[in-house]
């Protein structure tokens, strides 16, 4: 199988400084949706990094994960996981295939320990497929408030906060095809 990631480096690069600026060390993370890679800052050093996913190949080699579970939340959106249990949840450019984001945010919130911070991070990129009706008819705004809509579902999060680099390039520039690198979102909320 191959293994790629689908975002640039740029969009890499700001995600990793986020976590940087954002974790803690000798904390507990769950990398919910993962990959073969997390993406999180080589030199700090976490209590336990919970991995999740579809792809059992993948998982197994992403060097950072020290256990991982194999599940697919669109047919089962409950996670084999105790509650209060992590200091953060990441969900890296997968949110857009959630069939049942209030079930699973509704977890995010059970199992984040209070006090702890779900980052969930996303581009313009998706499988067009796989991705939910509204993200594929959806702009990158109303992505971005779609996704504060799943916070703000669930009693006990923080507002959520929104960290926003859009292409650099002029749109119609974009238009013909010029890449400008992909934008990144971020939105982040803390369990109360």
């Amino acid at each position: 199988p191959r293994f790629v990631t689908h975002v640039d480096e740029g969009f890499i690069d700001r995600l990793t400084q986020l976590y940087r600026d954002r974790l803690k060390p000798n904390t507990r993370i769950f990398d919910m949706m993962s990959s073969h890679v997390s993406h999180l800052p080589e030199e700090i050093e976490f209590a336990h990094v919970e991995g999740h996913g579809m792809n059992e190949d993948e998982l197994a080699r992403n060097p950072r994960l020290n256990h991982y579970c194999v599940q697919n939340l669109n047919q089962n959106p409950k996670l084999p996981l105790p509650d209060e249990n992590f200091d953060a949840v990441l969900n890296c450019v997968s949110v857009q295939y959630l069939q049942y984001p209030d079930a699973v945010f509704t977890e995010i919130h059970r199992i984040l320990k209070p006090g702890g911070i779900a980052i969930i991070s996303f581009s313009n990129r998706m499988f067009f497929q796989k991705a939910i009706a509204a993200w594929r008819d959806g702009t990158e705004t109303s992505r971005v408030e779609l996704v504060k809509s799943y916070f703000l579902s669930v009693p006990g999060f923080s507002p959520p906060e929104v960290i926003a680099h859009q292409s650099s390039l002029p749109n119609f520039l974009q238009m013909f095809g010029v890449s400008g690198g992909d934008p990144f979102y971020a939105v982040i909320a803390q369990r109360l």
